[in-house]
């Protein structure tokens, strides 16, 4: 059987970056897709993303949510009140990022009985 090669343009690398890792180096940590959904949702306070996931620390959470405004998923917004009042929103660049994290969600969901072990 003879190997068909494959043009590297014809996977995507470019100046070797894949494309699918920039995505998944973005969605990578503890529960980013899941705040990405729920802030889509409108659970956009710290407190409701807290007790919406109550097994992740509340330092753990603050690292994901300064990751994702970071790259450009998310935008923070502080209301300079006491006590602190701060809110998170997708950025234009964040919501073309939710259509393929419901997807990934779907399709995660329809398989969820063959990776019993992950």
């Amino acid at each position: 059987m003879e190997l068909q090669k494959i043009e590297i343009d014809e996977i995507g690398e470019t100046e070797n970056k894949c494309p699918s890792d920039v995505f998944l180096q973005i969605i990578k940590g503890k529960c980013k897709t899941t705040l990405i959904v729920l802030i889509k949702k409108g659970r956009n306070r710290f407190g409701e993303l807290k007790r919406t996931l109550p097994t992740i620390s509340e330092r753990m959470l603050a690292r994901q949510l300064e990751e994702l405004v970071k790259d450009g998923i998310l935008t923070r917004k502080s209301f300079g009140e006491v006590p602190p009042r701060v809110e998170y929103y997708l950025t234009d660049y964040g919501e073309t990022i939710y259509p393929i994290i419901k997807e990934m969600r779907k399709w995660g969901y329809k398989h969820i009985e063959r990776s019993i072990n992950l």
